[in-house]
């Protein structure tokens, strides 16, 4: 019998709703700041309002739902899903109101996409957006990389049990620190130094190639916080093409692998355990993942002789691959390139990069790396039960921070994923397909929504029906959260319907 929720369900979702909504509005006053510094007072502006609607209405929420009791599983899952809603709506606002965007839809795709850190954009003439709005995207791209229960219990919501629901409600399962507050921090900590390392590098180069001091420590910035966070927004709207530094797109590429390795990686990396990156599923399977998929694009390049020589074809085809497997969808070439040039060979291999994605419990999206080691590591398994006698002993392990012995729970948990991601990417295909866009087309453009990548082959603009949009920001937010917590909103909805008291 399916139980419907209670009014007590209803406060402890609204009130912890309400906390990461304040937290929200807050970080609004980051642009705000740059547009009354820099003398953009109508962005300025934009961002106040923005800010006091949102602060408004977390405020009501915690006063109206106010409670001092813990969350449970389900609550924390609700929370989650509903957070990553409201934060869409309210940071949509200011950017509505900058005029580059047709309608307030498609100012909700842009900061779906950014807090997914997926990189598709509706925006119009982003050469001409103020500074403020133009930090906007990135930041949000920032805080939705770590996540914003993350930024939440950094800062200033209590840990406990509900903490690390909520936590887990964002795709992650694995605590760094025993503390969860601890574990949120210390993702902070790391996202901050390299901020400042990775703005530097990328600072000092857009002035070797020209760009003036402020432009380029701001573009390093932008370019950094959605490169870490492989959002793949840029500021300008030829995407990194716009720079013509191969300096650049080396430090790009070395940005973008460090947001899609594991959080937990990192930690063990900073305790001098560099041992780790060599023995780790993860990054052996990312490893092979790679080299699988651009042997793939390469020879679908080589095929059709779309560049010139080995080198070009290196430069352009792997950084393409690495930008689609890492889920950033930084460009170097245009967006129809991928549909008139790349053919479809090398269009599958870097549709397969997107799908399988980067590292659990990192900025990355797509069916994870620890998710395809174990399914290998399952499938070897069983071809050992198959091929030796029936008396042997048939065990397998995979090292993840320590040696883990594969039981079927591991299997079962990594398989539901994948179907569903593969799932989530067949049925956007089908919706363009219904909308009269070309089934690899189709495919491409959902693949990269659904795994938050930002690829586009030029279906993604403010033209396209508005029932495509609405997919694509659903298979944004359902492959961001990993559906667990998505699962449970609808879940909490039925029974909310038909449930019994």
């Amino acid at each position: 019998m399916i139980l419907k929720p209670q009014l007590e369900d209803l406060k402890h979702i609204g009130y912890y709703l309400g906390k990461l909504i304040i937290g929200l509005g807050f970080v609004m006053f980051v642009p705000f700041i740059l547009g009354l510094s820099l003398k953009e007072f109508k962005p300025a502006f934009d961002f106040l309002i923005g800010a006091q609607i949102t602060l408004l209405c977390g405020l009501i929420l915690t006063w109206a739902c106010y409670t001092e009791r813990d969350l449970n599983w389900m609550q924390g899952m609700v929370t989650v899903a509903l957070a990553w809603l409201a934060a869409m709506a309210l940071s949509a606002i200011p950017l509505y109101w900058s005029g580059h965007y047709k309608s307030f839809l498609d100012a909700c795709f842009e900061t779906m996409s950014s807090f997914t850190t997926t990189g598709l954009t509706l925006a119009q003439d982003i050469d001409h957006f103020s500074y403020a709005h133009n930090l906007w995207r990135h930041l949000v791209s920032f805080m939705g990389g770590q996540g914003i229960t993350v930024v939440a219990l950094a800062l200033f919501v209590k840990g406990g049990s509900g903490g690390f629901k909520m936590y887990a409600g964002e795709g992650r399962d694995e605590k760094i620190l025993p503390n969860i507050i601890g574990t949120a921090r210390f993702i902070w900590l790391i996202s901050i130094v390299y901020l400042i390392l990775g703005t530097s590098a990328l600072g000092i180069t857009g002035l070797m190639i020209g760009l003036k001091p402020f432009n380029a420590f701001f573009h390093g910035a932008c370019i950094f916080m959605a490169g870490y966070d492989t959002a793949g927004f840029a500021p300008q709207s030829q995407s990194v093409l716009y720079y013509h530094s191969f300096l650049f797109e080396v430090i790009t590429i070395i940005i973008m692998v460090l947001g899609a390795i594991n959080f937990n990686l990192h930690y063990q990396l900073w305790k001098g355990n560099r041992r780790e990156i060599w023995k780790n599923i993860e990054t052996r399977t990312l490893l092979m993942s790679v080299m699988l998929t651009f042997f793939i694009v390469a020879a679908g390049l080589h095929k059709l002789g779309v560049y010139q020589n080995a080198l070009i074809m290196l430069r352009k085809g792997f950084f393409q691959l690495m930008s689609g497997h890492t889920g950033t969808g930084y460009m170097t070439i245009y967006a129809r390139q991928f549909i008139e040039e790349w053919g479809d060979l090398a269009l599958a291999g870097l549709i397969i990069a997107m799908a399988l994605g980067g590292c659990a419990c990192s900025t990355a999206g797509g069916i994870k790396m620890m998710r395809i080691g174990i399914i290998f590591k399952a499938f070897k398994e069983d071809l050992k039960r198959v091929v030796l006698p029936e008396s042997a002993i048939v065990v397998e392990k995979f090292h993840h921070i320590r040696a883990i012995f594969i039981d079927d729970k591991h299997v079962r948990a990594a398989s539901l994923i994948t179907i569903s991601y593969i799932t989530l990417y067949i049925i956007g295909a089908l919706v363009g397909v219904w909308c009269g866009y070309p089934f690899l087309d189709s495919l491409f453009e959902s693949t990269s929504a659904a795994a938050n990548v930002g690829f586009s082959c030029g279906i993604t603009d403010t033209g396209m029906p508005v029932i495509l949009k609405l997919t694509y920001i659903i298979q944004m937010w359902a492959g961001r959260l990993e559906f667990m917590s998505v699962f449970a909103l609808i879940g909490f909805i039925v029974a909310a319907i038909k449930g019994k008291r």
